[in-house]
């Protein structure tokens, strides 16, 4: 199959969309499919430079809506070549775009969504629920009525979106997701070349963007309550909303200052070392569609203790890979606590669990064949 990807960014600090765009393309690719890729980038952005796929970068978009008025015209005189064209994300113009030229043409379009529907988005931020509802209307909702498919990565995903907006009628089709893992073993030293203070130190990691949706707050909190005096904390990934002051602040005022490290956004073999160094991987989020960086733990056998609002924790809690507890400081803390209470024993029959778990559930293979098949078919993948 000849398929298009269209997508705001493809800037890697921006997180699970590209990642997972990335990771499936490949897979494709060695089979002999062809991706593409367009976004509303600026042609001089860096982070093209060494992006793997045959790339169309028709920014700079404008404002967060992410306006580019060479979207459209490029769609128009491009999309003949391909078979099927997927939309990553909601309410950026990228959507809208393609609806406007595919909605009655001969190639079929899907949404991806990628837990952007999550009502949770409603509750945290009301004002800008109003200002979703008014585009909801005249764009975002006939773009996804008029797809051919509504892509989502988790069935409580799919549940979730129901209790998003009003009206909502669209072909859900959920289909796998994941990661490749890392392509050799992973070497710890690779990590601590970065962040030496740890090293010979048992430590707990958080991996992942330094936002509140997160709940890094929950976890800073919840390690000062339970982490012995031994423990450190890991906080990696990019900072966006300059959140990172005020929770190095929270450390300092819980007297933990010196135990916490944080090492700025992790990439390639010292990302894997990370995980595989790490004794256990933490993700208290208040909301996670798939949680890209979950897999990746767990394809370094390395365990999870992540909250119920990511998507995937069903899967976890079912074979044992980690500890799944409430978004709260208290549902935080017994995960934590029941981790550092667990026999050296114990800790690896998880280990061993987590990847085994890794291998059933989000082998990135699995999840390729699922969104091919899903947008040649337009229907669930089994």
């Amino acid at each position: 199959m000849r398929n298009l990807h269209v997508i705001s960014t493809v800037n890697p600090a921006m997180g699970g969309p590209i990642e997972g765009l990335k990771q499936i393309a490949a897979v494709l690719v060695r089979q002999g499919h062809h991706i593409e890729v367009a976004c509303m980038d600026d042609p001089a952005a860096p982070w093209l430079k060494d992006f793997p796929l045959p790339v169309h970068a028709l920014g700079p978009g404008r404002t967060s809506y992410e306006y580019a008025p060479d979207l459209i015209p490029w769609l128009k005189d491009n999309v003949g070549r391909f078979d099927a064209v997927v939309v990553n994300g909601l309410w950026q113009y990228n959507s809208f775009a393609v609806w406007r030229v595919l909605r009655h043409g001969p190639v079929p379009y899907f949404v991806f969504t990628h837990g952007m529907l999550d009502p949770w988005f409603n509750k945290a931020y009301p004002l800008k629920m109003l200002k979703k509802y008014l585009f909801w209307f005249w764009g975002m909702y006939p773009a996804l009525r008029d797809a051919k498919g509504v892509l989502f990565n988790s069935e409580e995903e799919r549940r979730l979106a129901r209790n998003s907006f009003r009206p909502y009628r669209v072909n859900e089709i959920v289909v796998k997701y994941g990661t490749s893992g890392p392509t050799e073993e992973p070497d710890p030293e690779e990590f601590y070349k970065v962040c030496p203070e740890v090293q010979g130190k048992r430590f707990l990691i958080y991996l992942s963007r330094i936002h509140e949706k997160k709940g890094c707050d929950l976890l800073v909190e919840a390690f000062a309550k339970e982490a012995g005096p031994e423990d450190w904390l890991v906080m990696a990934g990019p900072d966006k909303t300059n959140l990172t002051p005020s929770l190095k602040e929270l450390a300092k005022r819980l007297g933990v200052q010196d135990r916490v490290a944080w090492p700025g956004m992790l990439s390639g073999a010292v990302k894997w070392g990370a995980y595989a160094a790490a004794e256990a991987f933490v993700l208290p989020s208040h909301q996670e569609n798939f949680g890209i960086v979950v897999a990746e733990a767990l394809a370094c056998s390395t365990p999870v203790l992540i909250s119920n609002k990511v998507n995937i924790w069903r899967e976890i809690e079912g074979v044992g890979a980690g500890f799944v507890d409430d978004d709260t400081l208290e549902g935080t803390a017994r995960s934590l606590k029941k981790w550092l209470a667990l026999s050296d024993e114990d800790k690896q029959a998880m280990r061993n669990r987590a990847r085994a778990c890794f291998e059933e559930f989000f082998h990135i293979d699995k999840a390729a064949e699922s969104v091919l098949v899903a947008t040649r078919c337009g229907r669930d993948i089994p």
